[in-house]
């Protein structure tokens, strides 16, 4: 025997409400056996749903179109500020750059390695500091570094940072979102809830051939246990 389950996501919820609603027979009078206080909280419910869903699919499907460009720049900033890092540490084992001079960087004096960019708060740390140390250097009469000079850095930075800041924005947005679906599911669970009890109390002395078939038209979802014949 099948057995009735609120279904389980939005998608679902939808689709249960919408085979309710689009039932022509719960809005006859002579078949009005459902509570219409409860039915009427159907309609604005379902459209509450439907708009906090679609605002979802959106707000993800830029989310994910964006990181993928987000991790394109990083590379590219990560490239920029690591090799600048390098020339500027065999400058200093060259001597063309006094050791004493790294901490304005941020970088101890006797380091000798780029430090870890890999994340993009460290990235980010780290080039701000990096341009921040080059910029002080030049003004202390520092000839400047090329091949990548500080401008290249400093723009392939501006241009990370934009995106990260733009993907931050795009992550509250689908924050907001999901609390907006989150606050509505239990109130469409609770409408279905009474209104599937009331739907099939109206069919209970029904045989179950005819008592299944015409809850599923006002959109109960039953589902059948593993290996059990689908006889209904």
């Amino acid at each position: 025997m099948p057995y009735r389950r609120l279904p389980k996501t939005d998608a679902a919820r939808l689709r249960a409400l919408r085979t309710l609603l689009d039932n022509n027979d719960v809005y006859v009078v002579r078949n009005r056996f459902l509570d219409w206080k409860t039915l009427n909280r159907a309609q604005p419910a379902y459209d509450r749903l439907l708009t906090a869903y679609e605002q979802y699919r959106v707000s993800s499907q830029a989310q994910i179109r964006h990181t993928a460009k987000l991790e394109r720049l990083q590379r590219n900033a990560t490239i920029y500020v690591s090799h600048f890092v390098q020339v500027l540490l065999m400058s200093v084992e060259r001597g063309e750059t006094k050791r004493q001079l790294l901490p304005l960087y941020g970088l101890d004096a006797d380091t000798t390695t780029v430090p870890n960019i890999k994340t993009l708060e460290r990235l980010l740390e780290w080039g701000e500091k990096i341009v921040a140390g080059e910029k002080e250097r030049i003004k202390k009469g520092g000839r400047p570094i090329y091949n990548p000079s500080i401008g290249m850095v400093s723009t392939h930075l501006d241009i990370f940072r934009e995106a990260f800041e733009q993907q931050r924005r795009l992550q509250l947005r689908t924050q907001k979102v999901v609390a907006d679906l989150q606050a509505i599911r239990p109130e469409v669970d609770d409408i279905l809830l009474e209104l599937w009890n009331q739907i099939e109390k109206h069919f209970e002395n029904e045989p179950p051939e005819v008592r299944f078939s015409e809850c599923r038209k006002f959109g109960v979802v039953y589902y059948y246990r593993r290996h059990e014949p689908h006889d209904y």
